[in-house]
């Protein structure tokens, strides 16, 4: 049971740091540092939004609309920490009891 939530707790990690490098990625599209139509970052910045995408819709639905404002990936990133950091702990210890 034990080596199942650390399963759990290393794909909540690994969704975490893909979701720090699609915003970084945003970042510097938006700011024009990189460029979409280098074949390299077109298909990175393609096969993260496939990733994500699914993932942000329904967070999108639940939210207001905020025009311009997205904050789908703010709410994800709470969800990862609190499954990540108060809820995957407390697990392990009520197992390891």
């Amino acid at each position: 049971m034990m080596s199942l939530i650390q399963i759990l707790a290393l794909l909540l990690d690994v969704a975490f740091f893909i979701m720090i490098v699609h915003i970084i990625m945003s970042w510097l599209i938006n700011f024009q540092v990189l460029n979409l139509r280098q074949p390299l970052v077109a298909q990175i910045w393609d096969g993260l939004n496939r990733l994500l995408e699914p993932v942000y819709r329904p967070i999108r639905r639940m939210l207001p609309d905020t025009g311009a404002l997205d904050l789908a990936p703010l709410v994800l990133f709470l969800v990862i920490i609190i499954l990540r950091d108060i809820l995957l702990p407390n697990i392990a210890q009520s197992v390891a009891y």
